[in-house]
């Protein structure tokens, strides 16, 4: 059964179709036996211009490896991603093109990592200009300082000539955006890109973000295990967990009215402002990494650490069904809406 297909929410053009990607990895163990690791199962969704998508979850979620799959630095076993209208997988099966690398751009999670120490801002913002034919080495200097001033640096004279260590998170961090508009791109994927950044200035790179989608009509891949952050930012919200979509849907009805156990997870763990220090919380358990429990090798792979565990979570993997015309979900909660089970 192929994953429901989420369309842009509001209205526009689509800019980016993906269909069913699927993305398999197998770890090789050094004496036991190797085995094999879903980042990505059926995975659907579209991109609208003027519109955030934010695909949300746990480390090991598999939400950067489908970023990964987008930019196409991992090649997918299955699946299409349609740009312009045509399946650049099968298109371009090998290299991505020139014209895909222009308009699908990537803003990476370190901007500590993602430029180059040797080289000034100046030299950051020209190789893209020129490379894909944004600007003439007359005029290359001009069209930096305009996207400096795009993403908030100002006066963009003063950046220019430092260097990425003179900059502060966030100020790096604006660099690499304004290097990713540098070649105007129709969409841009942001992997966790204020996960880095002192609190106080995340909102402020956010903002910068939104700014873009709402001027520029900019679409936008949010990629975060922050929910807080996805329902700012973004218009709708996929849930992801172990390569799975278990909740899609308009941001602000998933944050305030999550259908899923896991998304419900999610929420209860971001921290409560005016909770009392040491008061207990009951949630399902959202932990990752070394102490999350490991996914049920059966049936649906939550339901080792889900709180409305039934036998049938334990046979079959429930399939996506609709809740609404804007909202489908993954779980056996809601019998009267699913088939009768089995693999999606």
């Amino acid at each position: 059964m192929q994953a429901q297909e989420t369309a842009p929410s509001n209205g526009a053009a689509t800019l980016l179709q993906v269909r069913n990607l699927r993305k398999t990895f197998v770890s090789r163990g050094f004496l036991g036996p190797s085995r094999e690791v879903v980042a990505a199962r059926d995975v659907s969704f579209d991109v609208g211009r003027g519109e955030a998508v934010a695909l949300v979850g746990e480390s090991g979620s598999g939400k950067s490896t489908i970023a990964r799959l987008l930019l196409r630095l991992e090649r997918a076993d299955a699946g299409e991603i349609r740009l312009g209208g045509v399946d650049r997988l099968r298109s371009e099966p090998g290299r991505p093109s020139h014209d895909y690398r222009g308009r699908v751009q990537m803003v990476f999670q370190d901007p500590f990592g993602s430029l180059n120490p040797v080289h000034d801002i100046a030299y950051h913002l020209a190789r893209p200009l020129l490379l894909h034919g944004r600007a003439s080495r007359d005029d290359v200097r001009v069209r930096s300082a305009e996207l400096l001033e795009t993403v908030g640096l100002e006066p963009p004279e003063e950046f220019l000539s430092r260097h990425p260590y003179e900059l502060s998170g966030g100020q790096r961090q604006r660099v690499a955006i304004a290097r990713a508009l540098a070649v105007d791109p129709d969409v841009l994927v942001a992997d966790e890109p204020t996960s880095m950044l002192d609190v106080s200035i995340r909102m402020d790179v956010l903002e910068v973000l939104a700014r873009l989608k709402s001027e520029r009509g900019l679409g936008i891949l949010l990629i975060t295990h922050d929910l807080a952050s996805a329902r700012f930012l973004a218009d709708r919200i996929l849930v992801l967990f172990r390569g799975r979509v278990v909740e899609a849907g308009p941001a602000a009805r998933i944050v305030e009215d999550p259908a899923h156990p896991y998304t419900r997870a999610l929420l209860a763990s971001i921290a409560d402002a005016g909770q009392p220090a040491g008061e207990d919380r009951a949630r399902p358990d959202a932990g990752s990494g070394r102490n999350a429990p490991a996914a049920a090798e059966q049936g649906c792979p939550f339901a080792t650490r889900c709180p409305d565990v039934m036998e049938t979570c334990r046979r079959s993997d429930p399939a996506p069904v609709p809740l609404d015309a804007e909202r489908s979900v993954r779980c056996h909660l809601y019998p009267a809406l699913s088939s009768s089970g089995g693999e999606a």
